[in-house]
């Protein structure tokens, strides 16, 4: 007996190619659709590529223009300066001065350190390269900002005990060290506003019978107007730094000696206690015999 449906000859006969057309139909579709997202991928990322360098090219033209407003040699916005920080030399390890008067290998370091920073202002460079100027009186130096400045004498020998000419230890073989302060630069700076700045130093913290006597050279330990003001590197390419020498002549032996010496003059900040190098340093001496 013929148990097959009528019809399902012809039916079934085509459902095999119907069934690899629609998959083949589907397949393309895939494709297509595969290709068109790549070539929209592609699309965003060309976009994306101008778009960055476009932004780039900005950035680089806005620079290019802000930097032709600037000029090399003095900085465009100087209200906002502070008054000067001052830094000490020799500076070894620290802000601790440290050595025993009976062991020169203990304070052979410091002598070294001395007579390599104060080389360029031995008094022959100092001549050579730099002219005498009037003391007392800020050199003002007109003409084009990028004209080369000419700069003032600062010769070693106006340190006198410590210039290291006449006791090349500075005076640390007798337990009575040299110490030298300079201010830090500033362009255009002109400290004390027509009056020299001067020096002072004091115990920091405890008994201030520990530090009985201190010489300032030069002078009263001041320093000269004629050196300022300051033009810069690119300009006043010899200036060398004004100086004051600390001779500390009678400091207590054996013992940590926290000292504090500050600027003193109009305009000159000292006081502020987050920023110890501001108008002031802080540094111990501890002498042994």
């Amino acid at each position: 007996m013929d148990t097959h449906t009528p019809g399902c000859t012809h039916v079934c006969a085509h459902m095999p190619v119907r069934g690899r057309q629609e998959r083949g139909i589907e397949a393309t579709v895939k494709i297509k659709f595969s290709f068109k997202m790549r070539a929209f991928g592609g699309l965003i990322l060309l976009f994306y590529l101008i778009f960055y360098t476009c932004l780039a090219g900005m950035f680089a033209f806005c620079m290019y223009v802000m930097l032709l407003t600037l000029s090399p040699y003095t900085p465009t916005y100087r209200d906002r300066v502070s008054p000067p920080g001052v830094m000490i030399r020799p500076y070894l390890n620290g802000f601790t001065i440290a050595f025993n008067v009976s062991q020169p290998s203990t304070w052979q370091p410091y002598v070294d350190s001395m007579h390599h920073f104060l080389a360029a202002y031995d008094d022959k460079v100092q001549e050579e390269k730099n002219i005498e100027c009037i003391s007392g009186q800020y050199f003002i130096q007109g003409g084009n900002e990028s004209e080369e400045k000419k700069a003032c004498q600062f010769k070693r020998s106006l340190l006198q005990n410590c210039s290291g000419i006449e006791d090349p230890t500075f005076g640390y073989s007798k337990g009575k060290p040299c110490i030298l302060l300079k201010m830090n630069r500033i362009i255009g700076y002109r400290p004390g506003a027509g009056v020299p700045v001067s020096v002072s130093c004091k115990v920091q913290k405890g008994n201030e019978s520990n530090l009985r006597s201190v010489d300032f050279y030069p002078g009263n330990g001041t320093f000269d107007l004629m050196y300022y003001p300051y033009y810069g590197k690119i300009t006043h390419v010899n200036y060398t730094s004004p100086l004051v020498a600390m001779h500390f002549t009678d400091v207590k032996k054996n013992h940590l000696v926290p000292i504090q010496c500050s600027l003193n003059g109009k305009g000159i900040v000292n006081d502020v206690n987050s920023d110890r190098f501001l108008g002031r340093i802080i540094f111990t001496l501890s002498i042994g015999k």
